[in-house]
């Protein structure tokens, strides 16, 4: 049975909130009907990226959560209006919220984010905290995209890669025998995006001009690459801040841009060199689809990859619709997690519901 539901993403470059809607019964029907992204005013998002970075006081924290919240539920308001008949029919919403800390290590992740104010503002039940009960169970608690990811290209060739380049990239390798292995791989878009942001004032480096403009410096590549977490086997799950060590400080803006592109396709690579065979293709999904150097990387190292568009579906609400799809099967007690994604010690449907009055 199919139910109609939104699912929301806030990603860690602290963008905006995606927002999309979805007809599923949270295995292999997958329906999309609409999505739409929601930027953060400036002052909002540079204190988001405070609170996700620094030891801010817990008042501000909570005065940057019940905004965020707020935000949440106008991007749900403006995609249920663009989508008057669909909008009738929604049931459930999926909330990630916000990551401000996440240490697999330490067993550790936060997300914040009321979901009280979006039933109360929405009348409908929302489902949120889908990260701790992975935690709990042994897991990484990320990412949580991996089960998403078979159900969608359940069809396609294997072995198959699905690639998520968000502010931290993650995989998700499906094998010939329904084998399933997933995780983070390093930096995403987030080094990228700062150093553009720092250095060049630009939002980010999305078109690429920065780094096509630039020449990669291979000894900080290897630099950033010698620390343990990229030795480390796949499951595994990293915060967008735990590469502040990737230092290219020393280079122009340029080169710098270059670096840090090859950090992280390089970064990509040797993570899936280590999963049990490598891809027919690859698919690629997140913020980094629109980056030509960092693409071009990539297909050097991979072969033949492809944007998601090319299979029908939308790179920058494809996690939102994760969440949507997720609620779903909170409610319907099916596993969100199991060992091979998260490295949990069982299957596990993690996630709480809550219905405002």
């Amino acid at each position: 049975m199919a139910t109609m539901a939104v699912g929301l993403m806030s990603g860690t470059s602290g963008d905006g909130v995606d927002a999309a809607l979805l007809d599923t019964d949270g295995e292999n029907k997958i329906g999309f009907l609409g999505g739409l992204t929601l930027p953060y005013e400036s002052e909002l998002r540079w204190r988001l990226l405070e609170v996700s970075q620094h030891d801010v006081p817990l008042m501000e924290v909570l005065r940057v959560e019940k905004e965020v919240s707020e935000h949440h539920v106008e991007a749900v308001r403006q995609l249920l209006a663009e989508n008057p008949k669909a909008a009738k029919k929604v049931e459930l919403i999926g909330f990630h919220g916000h990551t401000v800390r996440h240490s697999a290590s330490d067993g550790i992740t936060m997300q914040i984010g009321n979901p009280w104010i979006l039933s109360r503002d929405l009348g409908l039940p929302v489902v949120s905290d889908f990260r701790r009960c992975d935690i709990a169970g042994g897991g990484q608690g990320a990412p949580l995209v991996g089960m998403f990811h078979r159900a969608l290209f359940s069809k396609e060739p294997r072995p198959t890669v699905v690639l998520n380049l968000g502010g931290v990239a993650n995989v998700t390798w499906l094998g010939e025998r329904e084998e399933i292995i997933a995780g983070d791989t390093g930096p995403g878009c987030g080094l990228i995006d700062e150093w553009a942001q720092t250095m060049a004032d630009l939002p980010h480096d999305r078109d690429g001009h920065l780094a096509l403009a630039g020449n990669v410096d291979w000894e900080t590549v290897e630099a950033a690459l010698s620390t343990p977490f990229f030795d480390l086997p796949l499951p595994k799950s990293a915060d967008r801040f735990d590469f502040d060590h990737v230092d290219v400080s020393a280079l122009s803006v340029e080169d710098g841009a270059a670096t840090l592109c090859a950090v992280t396709a390089e970064a990509v690579f040797r993570a899936v060199k280590k999963l049990p065979a490598m891809p027919q293709r690859t698919w690629v999904t997140g913020g980094g689809v629109h980056h030509p150097v960092l693409m071009g990387m990539l297909g050097e190292r991979l072969g033949e990859i492809q944007n998601v568009t090319k299979f029908g579906l939308n790179p920058d609400t494809l996690e939102a619709e994760c969440f949507a799809w997720l609620a779903v099967r909170h409610r319907r007690k099916l596993p969100l997690t199991i060992p091979e994604t998260t490295g949990c010690q069982q299957p596990l449907s993690g996630g709480i519901t809550v219905q405002f009055g």
